[in-house]
């Protein structure tokens, strides 16, 4: 792995490794350090959950653990992580306490330690409530969902346009937003009623759904991933597009907001995480198969450009990119991004690894 001016180390857990090349920018790591936090970002193409994070050494550190299809990922606090990885959601634990360290490496060391089985529901985005309640998009069943001690999930919430919780996928269902402790904003690719219904929507019929009074708040969207709310702005990643923007509040008798884009990223952009002024989007090359006649094909084509894969960092001021981390060869797909906040090089891992079963940590007690 290497970067301008950067010498780069990388270690891995839990399946071979596929054929890649890792650069990043010469001013991220630096940027990292400045915000006391690292990189994390999940891609389930890989079967990796990554932390890319500044070493020892002051290079580049990026770790890699083998998970079930990894997807959405958020952070809990500065010492938790909540994963929806293929049948399970998984929760991790930082087992190191401030003066301890791994292999004189890792600072934080992330440990599965609660893992529910929900069979496969193709979860997406996934958020904790303020109460500690895990939500998750159940996107096979169109609904927002929690887990249950008994069952493989409970249904909390489903577009108003969704008549009936079956196993069908009928709108993708995919992104989540959480504001003030609570489930707020979630995207689909189309308000469809029938089975796969949102592929013939992918253009076009995108929405944003405010969670609470279960109305589209803005539509004509291109497959949507990745709400967030930041400094008081819904942020929203107009994926098939390529653009990285905020939902308006609708105008006079308008109903309905508007999409207004900040900047164009060359990639199908999925996972986005905030810090201060800057966004961390992350972007994979198309599937073109499933997403071609997509505007960001014609996009690309007019920049010149190739599609990427990895994470921008972006100036939400001028909607430049300031810095990046890109991925080249077999690994095409990103889905989520989230900055660890408080450790400069942590890892993880996984629930297969031996490590899980050799690393035994004790709580402190009479």
């Amino acid at each position: 792995m290497t970067g301008p001016g950067q010498q780069v180390a990388a270690s891995q857990v839990g399946a071979a490794p596929p054929q890649v090349e890792y650069s990043l920018s010469g001013g991220l790591l630096a940027r990292l350090a400045g915000m006391k936090a690292s990189l994390s970002f999940t891609s389930y193409q890989s079967g990796f959950l990554y932390m890319l994070g500044v070493g020892p050494q002051g290079g580049a550190q990026l770790h890699q653990s083998g998970m079930p299809k990894p997807m959405g990922l958020c952070a809990d606090g500065p010492d938790s992580l909540v994963l929806s990885a293929g049948a399970q959601i998984i929760r991790f634990e930082n087992v190191l306490s401030e003066e301890q360290s791994i292999n004189q490496v890792y600072d934080a060391c992330f440990m599965p330690r609660t893992q529910h089985v929900t069979g496969q529901l193709d979860a997406h985005d996934v958020g904790v409530e303020s109460d500690g309640r895990i939500v998750f998009v159940n996107t096979r069943y169109n609904c927002l969902a929690t887990i249950s001690p008994r069952h493989s999930f409970k249904e909390i919430w489903r577009p108003s346009f969704i008549t009936d919780l079956v196993d069908e996928d009928r709108c993708h269902l995919n992104g989540l937003a959480m504001r003030d402790g609570k489930a707020a904003f979630v995207t689909a690719v189309s308000k469809s009623n029938t089975i796969d219904g949102w592929r013939d929507r992918r253009a076009d019929g995108g929405v944003v759904i405010d969670v609470e009074k279960n109305e589209i708040i803005c539509e004509g969207l291109s497959m949507p991933h990745s709400p967030r709310w930041h400094d008081g702005k819904l942020w929203v990643l107009n994926a098939g597009t390529g653009e990285l923007g905020t939902v308006e509040k609708p105008k006079g008798k308008a109903k309905i907001g508007k999409f207004k884009a900040l900047t164009f990223c060359p990639g199908f952009l999925r996972g986005l995480a905030f810090h201060g002024g800057f966004a961390f989007v992350g972007l994979s090359r198309p599937r073109y198969k499933r997403f071609e006649g997509l505007e960001l094909d014609q996009r690309l084509k007019d920049a010149d450009s190739e599609p990427w894969c990895g994470v921008q960092v972006i100036d939400l001021k001028s909607g430049a990119c300031v810095d990046w981390f890109r991925i080249d060869g077999d690994i095409g797909e990103l889905y989520d991004v989230e900055l660890i906040e408080g450790y400069s090089c942590p890892m993880t891992v996984s629930p297969s690894s031996p490590d899980a079963g050799t690393l035994i940590t004790i709580e402190e007690g009479a």
